[in-house]
């Protein structure tokens, strides 16, 4: 008998992800933070905001803004939701056995009043194991899996038979799955291939060209393992999909939020102007002051990312900061 799934989350990836899982005749109890949006699923099976070509059959979706009662009737719970409200919707909040269910996060960033991956979070929040936290990673854009557009997810968990399952519920015709034991690896790639799509964004915003930017990603990715290494040691292929492949598509699609975000920046638009023109979030511009806090720990050598964090947090100009990062690049 399949499980019941509550998936926590408005946005586009909580969108797809409800796609998905309701593709397989699986129950989903979706949980919506406005009550008006409840409605608009249920009167009109699509979402008000996000994806809105995305038909939902109501047999299987059920939108509800009770988030407790969404919890406790289900099984397996998928958090969707922008990193940087993870701990406004958590905060104070308990519900009996929580710790009990099984977990996948779909969050693409780091939870800033902890400087910790969202798997840490609800590990030392709720008292989840951590065999029962799971990670859905790309490389994919949900605006692709809207258009039923060949996709590829990874499910990273410790325990690999709650990945084959999350991985089984998931595929369908145009989605592929790959399952991974590395959570915490998978987590962090996950998290700081959106600075590095930041960084790709603002070099195209101040008119680098193609052949720079092969060497800002090959630069990238290195540095991603760099750091990941320094956080959880471990044997990992980082030229695998779940993290190269995740860090080409946030770095060079026209779906990427944070490439968007870094092209704009670039362009000379203000951190505020260009989160309000937006008016989605970019998970980077978050989750580049946690890193470099983290790596006050770590002390892994990444240039790329203070870069970043110098133009968006110390407000440094784009162009000096870019030319002094050039010469770091190899």
């Amino acid at each position: 008998m399949k499980p019941t799934y509550a998936v926590i989350g408005g946005g586009s990836w909580a969108t797809a992800i409800v796609k998905m899982l309701s593709n397989n005749s699986t129950k989903v109890n979706w949980w919506l933070r406005h009550e008006t949006s409840v409605e608009h699923v249920r009167k009109y099976r699509h979402n008000d905001r996000y994806l809105q070509s995305v038909e939902f059959d109501l047999d299987r979706v059920h939108p509800n803004s009770d988030l407790k009662q969404v919890i406790e009737t289900s099984d397996v719970l998928v958090i969707a939701i922008p990193s940087a409200f993870v701990f406004e919707t958590f905060d104070g909040f308990r519900v009996d056995g929580i710790e009990n269910k099984i977990l996948f996060s779909a969050i693409k960033g780091i939870v800033p009043e902890y400087h910790s991956i969202p798997a840490r979070f609800f590990h030392k929040e709720f008292g989840i194991p951590y065999d029962r936290i799971g990670i859905i990673a790309g490389p994919c854009h949900a605006e692709e899996i809207a258009l039923e557009r060949l996709s590829f997810l990874t499910l990273a968990c410790p325990d690999q038979d709650i990945a084959q399952n999350m991985a089984n519920d998931l595929a369908c015709r145009y989605v592929k799955t790959s399952t991974s034991e590395d959570i915490f690896g998978t987590e962090i790639s996950a998290v700081m291939k959106n600075v590095m799509a930041i960084a790709g964004g603002i070099c195209h915003g101040l008119g680098y060209g193609d052949n720079f930017q092969a060497v800002l990603i090959s630069n990238a990715i290195r540095e991603i393992e760099s750091f990941v290494d320094q956080v959880n040691p471990a044997h990992r292929d980082v030229k695998s999909s779940a993290y190269l492949g995740d860090l080409l598509v946030t770095a060079y699609s026209q779906f990427s939020r944070n490439r968007t975000f870094g092209m704009m920046i670039g362009k000379g638009y203000s951190v505020k102007a260009a989160q309000l023109e937006m008016s989605m979030i970019a998970e980077g511009y978050y989750a580049v002051k946690s890193i470099v806090k983290m790596n006050e720990r770590f002390k892994a050598d990444l240039p790329i990312t203070q870069a970043v964090y110098h133009i968006l947090y110390e407000k440094i100009s784009p162009i000096i900061e870019m030319n002094i990062l050039k010469d770091e690049l190899s």
